[in-house]
């Protein structure tokens, strides 16, 4: 598989603040990537790095076979990592235009990048009297004028209402299916569930997990139980190799599976204990409920 950028023990220092600690991640061709994690976690510091608009402390990293120079791997790569700025008073076209020159781009790419976001009846019309959905749709078109193997975006529904937040989900997967591999920053692990098939989740610069978001979320799942007999069933629970965690909040007794087991064989197991359990709900671990695990378990080490 092609590998697009290789980042290696990078390491970002803002006087005493360590924005980034340490990382390490791959992004191969023909997936689409998110960084994952709230606010003040690295993301859009590890963007610029690579991006070459942030210089890092330590570490390294490398544009596709690594015998290009960032200069020219930049060539190869479309960005958005800030808020779409273009002439108000000109028309998307004319915009793009301008683009196109920075770029060294035929203006015959304009109207083929208008039609995949889905403005190319909008053309003619003015920036300003564009919705902040058109908006970031414009600078996607931008973005991609130059054909790049890899598109970035930092955050790219951020401000969008509802509809806009759809129309560019959709648009970043029609992308993706087209070949384009795809890096984008959110602290929304909806999107990231959504668009994303590998994610590297941050927090406080350090990575947590890096890899699918299948994998990351193929758990065995979950019971949540209760019994009048609470502390048997804790103690149950705790000594049983089946589960990998516990967590109590008041009555409510979560316990999380290492392996498979039906609600059924487990409601057996306790009736077999002489524990009556009045709750028994079995649930699947959703990408949050994961991202929660893994930070309470950093927390804790």
């Amino acid at each position: 598989m092609d590998t697009i950028l290789t980042i290696n023990n990078l390491t970002k220092k803002f006087g005493y603040l360590t924005a980034v600690k340490d990382l390490s991640f791959t992004i191969n061709k023909g997936n689409v990537y998110g960084i994952l994690g709230p606010n003040g976690s690295g993301k859009s510091t590890t963007l610029g790095i690579v991006l070459n608009v942030v210089n890092r402390t330590s570490g390294e990293f490398s544009w596709f076979d690594g015998n290009v120079s960032t200069h020219d791997a930049l060539k190869r790569v479309g960005a958005i990592i800030e808020r779409p700025n273009f002439y108000p008073y000109m028309s998307a076209y004319d915009n793009l235009k301008l683009v196109c020159k920075i770029k060294g781009v035929d203006y015959s790419k304009i109207d083929e990048k208008l039609e995949i976001v889905g403005l190319e009846d909008r053309k003619n019309s003015s920036f300003k009297t564009y919705s902040l959905g058109m908006k970031q749709r414009l600078a996607i078109a931008s973005a991609l004028l130059n054909d790049p193997e890899i598109l970035i975006l930092d955050e790219p529904t951020n401000g969008l209402d509802p509809q806009g937040i759809h129309q560019i989900r959709s648009l970043i997967k029609d992308i993706a299916k087209n070949g384009t591999t795809i890096l984008l920053a959110s602290h929304l692990l909806d999107e990231v569930e959504k668009v994303c098939s590998h994610v590297v989740v941050l927090r406080k610069g350090e990575k947590l997990y890096s890899g699918r978001v299948d994998e990351m979320i193929n758990s065995f799942g979950f019971f949540e139980l209760k019994s009048d007999k609470q502390s048997e069933l804790i103690t149950y629970l705790e000594s049983n190799e089946a589960f990998s965690k516990i967590k109590v909040e008041g009555e409510l007794i979560t316990a999380f599976l290492n392996e498979p087991m039906p609600a059924a064989t487990f409601n057996q197991q306790m009736h077999n204990n002489g524990i009556v359990l009045s709750h028994l709900v079995k649930r699947k671990e959703s990408l949050e409920e994961q991202f929660l695990m893994l930070t309470d378990t950093k927390a804790e080490a």
